[in-house]
């Protein structure tokens, strides 16, 4: 059997008037689909989980949000996540959101999803270009060999980590004050996020 947190409740209860049934309507749609659901507060916000997260619901000032973790393999052609925070853009009354037969139908398949392990395929990201040495960096590189070999012995991401952080330097005494630490730093063989980084 599932489980209601008071958390919820009193999420609810200092809600503005107009999202209060709002917020009943979504917790009782996902008990229906979904008996076994835990509820719980992720991020601040009403969250429900089933072998896993779910789907969670929040209210602003104007409109309230709901989605689904696998929002997009739930809902499919009915998908408006890029019109508010979660799948149903925003929400500003009743009338916003599905029937509520359709709505525990999402919510079975959202289950059913967890329940079979199914991830969310990540979009692919492109490689970023390689970006061209500064001619100020190229010229100090030349003059130490031990910084040169360690710059180019780098990965692309680790040399691109260098270039941006000097070229991205708002005034030419914070240019050269990053040209001398990186050189430094290349010379000790160390990456510009070295201080990060797990021994």
């Amino acid at each position: 059997m599932g489980t209601r947190d008071p958390r919820i409740d009193a999420v609810i209860a200092r809600s503005a008037d107009f999202a209060k049934p709002i917020l009943t309507y979504l917790r009782e749609a996902v008990h229906a689909g979904c008996p076994d659901v835990v509820e719980t507060i992720k991020w601040g916000m009403p969250a429900f989980e089933h072998e896993g997260p779910m789907c969670q619901m929040a209210a602003f000032k104007a409109h309230c949000t709901f989605g689904f973790w696998k929002g997009k393999l739930v809902l499919e052609g009915d998908y408006k996540g890029e019109e508010a925070m979660g799948n149903f853009g925003r929400i500003e009354s009743l009338k916003d959101l599905p029937p509520k037969k359709t709505l525990v139908a999402y919510v079975k398949k959202a289950a059913a999803l967890n329940e079979a392990g199914v991830k969310v395929p990540r979009a692919r990201k492109q490689p970023k270009p390689a970006l061209a040495t500064p001619p100020d960096l190229a010229a100090a590189l030349k003059k130490n060999r031990k910084a040169l070999e360690t710059f180019e012995a780098f990965s692309p991401s680790h040399r691109r980590e260098y270039i941006e952080w000097i070229t991205e330097a708002k005034t030419d005494a914070t240019r050269e004050k990053r040209l001398a630490t990186a050189l430094e730093w290349l010379a000790e063989g160390k990456s510009r996020n070295w201080k990060y980084q797990r021994a």
